[in-house]
């Protein structure tokens, strides 16, 4: 068995204010911690998880908190498995709400074309739209630790959203006359 070790971070912080907690909370989820209960989470160990827990330990101390870093293992392979299946099962939400907004990107742009709107400004706004799903994929790729099933998926239906823009960018230009 290939021992994965973890940081575990256990914190209890005052109620009030709720702004800073749930802040707290944000940066926690934002490096792809995944949480066993409250005030209780784990990330891979990596030098960089070590160096921005140590930093929001700080975070914690200031805002009258009480923090606990340590690192670990599972107890046996079922354990590891456990806490694995929580990480996937994390991205794979993340996933499954980008694949339903590249839905809805593929849709837009139909209804453009239905109405027949072929403008520059229109191409613009939807290829800013495009990019920002795609920094979307790459900051979740980034969170995916353990290789969750729904990032394939998510990244042909990326590419889907890629072909249909220029597609479109295609007719834009044709109505444009800009192969003249």
């Amino acid at each position: 068995m290939v021992t994965l070790d973890w940081l575990l971070m256990t914190y209890k912080v005052p109620a009030e204010p709720t702004t800073r907690r749930i802040a707290l909370w944000r940066k926690l989820k934002g490096m792809g911690a995944v949480y066993l209960q409250n005030g209780v989470c784990l990330l891979p160990k990596t030098d960089d998880h070590v160096r921005r827990l140590k930093m929001l330990e700080q975070n914690v101390l200031e805002m009258g908190g009480d923090c606990v870093i340590l690192e670990t293992t599972a107890l046996d392979q079922a354990q590891q498995s456990k806490v694995v299946e929580r990480f996937k099962a994390d991205r794979n939400e993340q996933y499954a709400e980008l694949i339903g907004r590249c839905a809805d990107f593929e849709k837009e742009i139909a209804k453009e074309i239905a109405k027949q709107k072929f403008t520059y400004a229109e191409l613009e706004e939807e290829d800013t739209d495009l990019k920002k799903l795609m920094g979307w994929f790459e900051k979740i790729q980034k969170l995916d630790f353990y290789g969750a099933p729904l990032a394939e998926a998510a990244q042909a239906q990326l590419s889907v959203c890629e072909s249909v823009l220029e597609d479109y960018a295609r007719q834009v230009y044709e109505a444009n006359d800009e192969n003249r």
